[in-house]
C-alpha cells in the first residue's frame, strides 16, 4: 500500500491570503500546503481518495492524480468536499460514476451542498458530477481492503477517520472516543492532525497530537493538517523520533506484515 500526501494545509491553505508571516512566506516547498486529501494505493494497483478538497484539480495537475477509484468521506466541512464537482473529470476517464463512502451526517452534506449532482431531473450534458454515494456505518471491504471507520470527535462533531490494513488517517481530530482506542492498535503508519501549538476547540494542537500518536503507538506517525503558525522545519526539529510533520507530495509506503 502506498499513501501520497495531497493537501497538509488547514481549510485556509498556507500560504494564507493576505498574510505576510514568516511561514506564509517561507521559501522552503514544505511550508506551501493545499487543503487536506490523501491518496491510498492499494497493493493491486486500486485508488481511493480521502477526501475531495477544495484544491483537487491543482493535486491532480501536480502529483498525476489520473485516475480514482473510489472517494472516502472523513465529513461535510467545505475543505474537505468542494473538489466534488472535479470528479466529473474522473468520470469521463473511468467511464462510469465513482463509487462513495460517508457516514449519515456526511451523506446529508454532500446532498445539500452538490444537490445538482443528485438530482433525479439532472440535466444531460450540464457537467454533473456522478456519484454512487453510500452511507456506512461500520467495516467494508473495497477490492479485497477492509476498510475500517474510525469514528473521532472535531469538536462537538462526530466524524470518522478510516483504518485500512496498517495504515490510519485522523484529520480534523480533536478526540478519540474510547470504542476508537482498539481500532488503531498495531499500526505501520499514522496520520494524525495537528493544527498549531496553541489550543483550538476543534482541532489537536501538536501537543495532543503527539500525545495520541504516543498511545496508539504506530511504527511510524505523520502530523498533518497545519496552519501558518507551524514551519515545517522548525517543527520538524523539536519533534520526538518516529514523529514527522507531512507536506503537499510526501509519498509513504505502507508495511502491511
Amino acid at each position: 500500500m502506498e499513501v501520497t500526501f495531497l493537501g497538509t494545509g488547514t481549510s485556509h491553505g498556507v500560504p494564507m491570503i493576505g498574510c505576510r508571516c514568516a511561514v506564509c512566506r517561507s521559501p522552503d516547498p514544505r511550508d506551501r500546503r493545499w487543503r487536506p486529501s490523501v491518496l491510498v494505493t492499494l497493493g493491486g494497483g486500486s485508488r481511493l481518495l480521502v477526501d475531495t478538497s477544495t484544491d483537487l484539480r491543482a493535486q491532480a495537475l501536480a502529483f498525476g492524480v489520473d485516475r480514482v477509484d473510489a472517494i472516502l468521506y472523513t465529513h461535510g466541512h467545505a475543505d474537505h468536499i468542494l473538489g466534488l464537482d472535479e470528479v466529473r473529470r474522473y468520470n469521463v476517464l473511468a467511464g462510469r460514476a465513482l463509487p462513495a463512502y460517508a457516514d449519515p451526517a456526511t451523506a446529508a452534506d454532500l446532498r445539500r451542498t452538490f444537490a445538482y449532482a443528485f438530482a433525479r431531473d439532472a440535466e444531460e450534458g450540464g457537467g454533473v458530477p456522478e456519484i454512487d454515494l453510500h452511507e456506512i456505518e461500520g467495516p467494508f471491504v473495497l477490492w479485497g481492503q477492509t476498510v475500517w471507520p474510525v469514528p473521532i470527535w472535531h469538536g462537538r462533531r462526530r466524524i470518522l477517520g478510516f483504518r485500512l490494513g496498517r495504515f490510519a488517517y485522523l484529520t480534523d481530530c480533536s478526540g478519540i472516543p474510547d470504542e476508537s482506542w482498539p481500532l488503531l492498535e498495531g499500526l505501520d503508519v499514522l496520520v494524525i492532525g495537528a493544527l498549531r501549538e496553541r489550543p483550538h476547540p476543534t482541532h489537536f494542537t501538536v501537543a495532543q497530537a503527539v500525545e495520541a500518536a504516543r498511545r496508539i503507538a504506530p511504527r511510524r506517525a505523520f502530523l498533518t493538517h497545519l496552519c501558518h503558525e507551524v514551519g515545517h522545519a522548525a517543527l520538524e526539529a523539536k519533534l520526538p523520533s518516529g514523529i514527522a510533520p507531512a507536506h503537499d507530495g510526501l509519498i509513504v509506503e505502507i508495511d502491511d506484515l
